[in-house]
């Protein structure tokens, strides 16, 4: 196992680990544990370089210690990112050598899994290391939970946009059919929403059409389908100067990270009269999971701080009109406040 350390300024530890003979490239970057050890996931993604997946790695520990800090958890932010085609067959090899990485850590980050992987990668890595959480034996595919948050998100940003939070009859423009875009998919027609649906994948459209009696819309017409909410659940930068003018819903309330491009952008959705649910806020509920591992809180417990991500964004909600400010902004506001409050027992 090869760790390079890089320093960069603002982050507790970011290393480059590599075992060349199973092709593992990785960059575990710790941003903060003022709250307790860094959480967050493992992404596998086929970077165009080194640099793109620092910066990826970098962007996305630093959102993981405002996501633990906004949702209360005794956790600070980091994350990981594989660099490859994360279709490979050889998994037990690269996760188990990522496990090694992990454990080189000394326990002050705990992985998960994050896009491009899943509870059955998780186990290679328990093999190497106990700081790992999002098991298939302990709390399996933490999507579905995921998505229960997004969903709760949903509902309150109706609520405070419409004054009810019920969804029968809205149309919801649903970007991205992946674990969790489809699990949102199901809850969203679950409760009466016409879905409007794009995904990279033909089959995947096709199967929310067959199933979920969903209308297929190209990728590219996503973001001007008229429609009540944008729910945008793949990769992030999509709000941008781009297609925040293109946008016809009135709610943006979705799974992906980061989707903000540049922080100016909440601004602009502001400016704009386009209620968004900050998304650190709405996907909080994966890192929550985390509680039935990490916390040994029962299910029961963990579910009800998932539907409590409903009474976060009306408060986010709040503070932003009172404030006259983007609710991104207030989004980091009450993480900031919480950043310098001890964590709950």
């Amino acid at each position: 196992m090869e760790l390079i350390e890089i320093k960069v300024d603002g982050y507790e530890r970011v290393v480059a680990a590599s075992e060349k003979d199973c092709g593992y490239h990785a960059v575990i970057a710790v941003h903060n544990t003022l709250r307790g050890p860094a959480g967050g996931g493992t992404r596998f993604w086929n970077y165009s370089s080194q640099d793109e997946a620092l910066k990826d790695a970098l962007r996305l520990a630093q959102g993981m210690t405002y996501k633990n800090a906004l949702a209360g958890m005794p956790l600070g932010g980091g994350k990981a990112v594989l660099i490859g085609d994360n279709r490979t067959k050889d998994r037990e090899r690269i996760f188990r050598a990522h496990g090694r990485a992990v454990e080189s850590l000394g326990g002050i980050y705990i992985t998960a899994e994050d896009v491009g992987t899943d509870p059955s990668d998780m186990e290679h890595v328990r093999k190497e290391t106990s700081h790992v959480a999002g098991l298939a034996s302990v709390t399996g595919d933490p999507s579905p939970i995921t998505a229960r948050g997004v969903f709760r998100a949903i509902q309150a940003a109706g609520k405070y946009r419409w004054g009810y939070d019920n969804l029968s009859g809205k149309k919801v423009a649903l970007q991205g059919l992946g674990h969790v875009g489809y699990a949102l998919a199901e809850l969203l027609h679950q409760a009466g929403a016409h879905l409007l649906v794009s995904d990279v994948d033909p089959a995947k459209v096709e199967r929310a059409v067959a199933k979920l009696g969903a209308s297929a819309v190209a990728s590219g017409e996503i973001y001007a389908a008229e429609a009540d909410i944008f729910a945008p659940c793949a990769l992030g930068g999509i709000l941008n100067d781009d297609t925040i003018p293109r946008l016809r819903a009135g709610v943006v309330a979705g799974a992906a990270n980061n989707q903000l491009l540049e922080p100016r952008h909440g601004e602009a959705l502001r400016e704009r009269d386009i209620l968004y649910a900050p998304d650190y806020a709405a996907n909080a509920g994966g890192v929550i999971s985390f509680g039935i591992a990490c916390l040994h809180w029962t299910r029961e417990e963990m579910l009800q701080k998932v539907d409590a991500i409903y009474d976060t964004l009306l408060r986010i909600f709040a503070l932003a009109e009172k404030d006259g400010i983007a609710t991104s902004r207030a989004a980091d506001r009450l993480a900031e406040e919480n950043l310098r409050r001890e964590p709950a027992a």
